[in-house]
């Protein structure tokens, strides 16, 4: 038997089809502070969404504070990382979190050995 994939009790048809005021509630108080007081930039982007939704098209944003609400499950959003837009697949565990958390701005850095010059067992060794 299939396991269901529930997010805080709630299975994902029944989060898809609540309604914004009712999942706020469910939101931890810093995310729930931000989708009541929801600026323009927010609801543009609501807007945007929609539209996309229905052309079956990937929505491109800037906004990393964007609180991931049901409506957006099972689709894809490219979020802006400072570099390039990085594409993400919204997951129900990513729900209440921001779009921002899931685009990482910083790779992990790898250094190699030192180079030449850069150590004192090195300077012995001709640089011609």
């Amino acid at each position: 038997m299939a396991r269901k994939i529930t997010w805080k009790g709630f299975e994902i048809d029944r989060l898809k089809a609540m309604p914004l005021e009712e999942f706020v509630k469910l939101t931890t108080s810093k995310e729930r502070r931000t989708l009541k007081r929801m600026s323009g930039k927010f609801k543009k982007f609501i807007e945007k969404f929609r539209k996309a939704k229905l052309k079956k098209k990937i929505v491109k944003t800037h906004l990393r504070e964007m609180v991931i609400i049901p409506e957006m499950l099972e689709t894809k959003i490219a979020v802006h990382n400072g570099k390039a837009f990085q594409e993400i697949f919204i997951t129900p565990k990513m729900l209440g979190h921001r779009l921002g958390e899931f685009a990482i701005t910083t790779k992990l850095v790898k250094h190699s050995a030192a180079g030449v010059g850069a150590t004192r067992g090195s300077k012995a060794i001709e640089l011609k």
